[in-house]
């Protein structure tokens, strides 16, 4: 039996995805960003590597095969499907300060991922030096020659769907990107869904 949930735009979410589950997320109506971070559920210093996954793989973009490793070198989960073919590593997760910087001081009240991952964190015990570099499913976050980083309009559609398998007994955290300040989410967040399939 699986069980769907919808995040609302703009909101968090949380659950533990035991070993051998599914994890499906689906891109409702297009162009959502969805923030993303993992943790082993039975030890949460264990937890999602951006570097240790980049390296392993041999690329920044994540798809049907990539492997999200914690900072043990070891498996948390695995893409298991991929409607989309390309995912961000490196775009990081909205802030405050960070919409501040780049947006301006006008930006500081706005609602932003770390929010929500402070505060859906909290429910498990975690707190701000727990907080990683996270994955952006749906991010078109492209580099360019000079070695910037573009963030562009996203490579998804209404319905597209990407599928991980748990490797071990997990905690996904997700923020459902609330950024109105670059195309990210077409500069209006939307609803995705969450499915939690039984371990096969």
């Amino acid at each position: 039996m699986s069980v769907r949930t919808v995040i609302p735009a703009r909101s968090a979410w949380s659950a533990v995805v035991p070993e051998g589950a599914s994890l499906t997320i689906t891109d409702l109506h297009g162009n959502q960003a969805v923030d993303f971070l993992v943790y082993d559920a039975h030890d949460t210093s264990v937890r999602y590597s951006a570097p240790d996954t980049i390296q392993a793989q041999g690329g920044i973009f994540l798809t049907t095969g990539s492997v999200l490793l914690s900072d043990e070198h070891t498996p948390l989960m695995t893409v298991t499907a991929d409607a989309v073919g390309r995912h961000d590593t490196v775009g990081g997760a909205c802030s405050k300060e960070s919409n501040t910087l780049r947006y301006g001081h006008h930006t500081y009240a706005q609602h932003a991922c770390v929010d929500n991952f402070l505060a859906e964190g909290a429910k498990h015990g975690l707190g701000k030096r727990d907080l990683v570099s996270n994955i952006n499913w749906y991010m078109n976050v492209p580099v360019e020659k000079d070695g910037t980083l573009g963030i562009v309009d996203g490579l998804s559609a209404p319905g597209l769907a990407l599928t991980l398998r748990a490797e071990r007994d997990v905690l996904v955290l997700v923020s459902n990107c609330p950024q109105i300040n670059n195309p990210c989410n077409g500069f209006e967040p939307t609803a995705v869904e969450m499915t939690i399939g039984d371990a096969g």
